[in-house]
Formats: C-alpha cells, sequence, structure tokens
C-alpha cells in the first residue's frame, strides 16, 4: 500500500504543505530499538515532503509527549499515534500530556488533529500480507500452496485492555475470510493470553507455518519471548532470522515485527488522509 494507491499524492502534498505532522511512539529506557521505527518511518514521510514539518515523540524517551508541541511552529498539526492498536496509551496517556480534548483540539491558536492508531487503518491488512509473502520468498522457497499454509498472527495479549487483541482477532478474521484464500487458516495467537502462541501446533494444521509478530517493534517479545515459544532454538537477536524453521515435521517461517516494514509510513499518512475525510468538517471550518 502506498498513499497514492489511496488518494491523490499531490493532492495530499498540496493540502497539507504549510501542515505539520507529530509521529508519536512508545520508545524504552531499556530496548534501543523501541524507537527505531519510528524515527524510520517520520524520516520517510520526511524525505516525501508531505508536511512542512515531522516531528517524533515518545513516552519513554526523549523528545518526550508532553513538550514535542513546543518544537512545532505550524498552526494546524496531525498527530498520528505509532501503536499496533488503541487502548490505554492511545486513549489516555496521549490525550492527556498533550492536553488533546478530543480528535480536534484548538489551543493557543493551533489546531491539533488527533488520529487513529497506525494500527487501526485498514491498509495494515495489506502491509501484514506483503510481509508474510515476502518472509517465504526471502528463504528461496517458491510460493506456499494456500491450502498448505498457515498464517499465525501473533500478539501480545492481556487482561487488562480488550482492545490489545482484538485488532489482532479482526485481522486474523480478515485474512481467513479473503477470496480468493490467501491461506488454508489465518489465526490469532498471544504471549499472555488464550490462543497461546505455545500452543500453535494445535491452533494449526498445515505443513507450512508462517508466522508475523503483530508488534510495532522488535525487541524482547519479537528476539526472545516468541521465537522460545515458537520451539525455534537460535539467537535471533544475534544470529538473524533463519527461515525456514523444521520443527515437529513441520515448516515455520518468522517475520520481523510488523511495525519495522517501511510500509508502515504510508499508513500513517493515510490515517491523516482519514482523519481529513472524517472529520472534514472539524478539521478544515
Amino acid at each position: 500500500m502506498t498513499p497514492g494507491s489511496c488518494f491523490d499524492l499531490h493532492a495530499f502534498r498540496a493540502r497539507h504543505r504549510h501542515d505539520a505532522l507529530v509521529v508519536a511512539g512508545h520508545g524504552s529506557t531499556v530496548n534501543a530499538d523501541s524507537s527505531t521505527p519510528a524515527y524510520r518511518h517520520a524520516d520517510r514521510i520526511r524525505e516525501q515532503g508531505l508536511f512542512a514539518e515531522v516531528h517524533e515523540c515518545f513516552w519513554k524517551e526523549e523528545p518526550n509527549f508532553r513538550f514535542i508541541l513546543d518544537q512545532v511552529e505550524a498552526e494546524r498539526i496531525y498527530i498520528v499515534p505509532d501503536f499496533i492498536s488503541s487502548g490505554y496509551f492511545t486513549e489516555e496517556v496521549i490525550p492527556r500530556e498533550l492536553n488533546l480534548t478530543g480528535p480536534l483540539t484548538r489551543r493557543d491558536g493551533k489546531t491539533l488533529c488527533y488520529c487513529q492508531p497506525v494500527g487501526l487503518h485498514p491498509a495494515i491488512t495489506g502491509v501484514l500480507l506483503e510481509r508474510a509473502a515476502e518472509v517465504v520468498h526471502a528463504s528461496g522457497v517458491p510460493p506456499l500452496p494456500p491450502e498448505e499454509t498457515a498464517l499465525l498472527i501473533v500478539g501480545h495479549g492481556t487482561g487488562l485492555n480488550e482492545n490489545s487483541t482484538k485488532i489482532v482477532r479482526e485481522q486474523a478474521a480478515r485474512i481467513g475470510a479473503m477470496e480468493p484464500r490467501r491461506y488454508a487458516a489465518a489465526v490469532a495467537a498471544f504471549m499472555e493470553q488464550e490462543p497461546f502462541v505455545k500452543d500453535w501446533r494445535t491452533l494449526v494444521s498445515q505443513p507450512n507455518v508462517v508466522t508475523v509478530p503483530f508488534f510495532i517493534s522488535d525487541g524482547l517479545h519479537s528476539y526472545e519471548d516468541i521465537p522460545v515459544l515458537l520451539g525455534m532454538t537460535e539467537d535471533v537477536r544475534r544470529d538473524g532470522i533463519l527461515n525456514p524453521h523444521a520443527i515437529g515435521g513441520r515448516r515455520l517461517w518468522y517475520a520481523p515485527a510488523l511495525g519495522t516494514d517501511p510500509r508502515l509510513a504510508d499508513v500513517i499518512v493515510a490515517q491523516v488522509a482519514h482523519f481529513d475525510t472524517h472529520a472534514l468538517a472539524l478539521a478544515h471550518p
């Protein structure tokens, strides 16, 4: 997916040439890779010249949520959470720290447009499918027969916020219902909630299994926890991902975290376009 495939990119650029974009990520004090996707997505958007300004900010790193708006000169500012789902951070932390009153906030001569998290845009399904296909292609294996292949979408899972699992389940259902079929089965699995990743051998029966972590960044979960739960034996952080893996008489492919895909920059832009379309009367009086 590219922005131009969904809307007129030239018109978008003309419309937003005086506006600013803020990409809001989580960040981490212990994982240097956590903020990398947000910086890369912002750089890609910056290179396209779609906005007058593009900024990054984080909850756990500098520049911080609370002070980022002081660095923005534009009068209209679009804020896109670089999060895979809605939840505590997108519904409470970011609005609180940026002093947002809703999707549209006018304050101190500025218009703040709060967009949906990147993971909620429909285009994320296409990115997920492309990443799954590319990881198989990169392994040197011919395209897998759909009737012999399952897609395993792995999320974190938590009993504290149902939205963290909802989006993963929705993606699995959407892909599973596609015609023609891309996979014989598309299944959501979680680290800390049923159905568990560790039970993947009983969740899917196909001889080929392609696994995509539904996370924004690579880190402890995607480098260590999920590979162990899947039965992989190599050190992914040290050696990289060596696909495919022979586990229990089946072949398993493992992809990097979805949020590291450069196409998510396009989805961030698409979320701005979505805001324009669905909040047009508010954002552009």
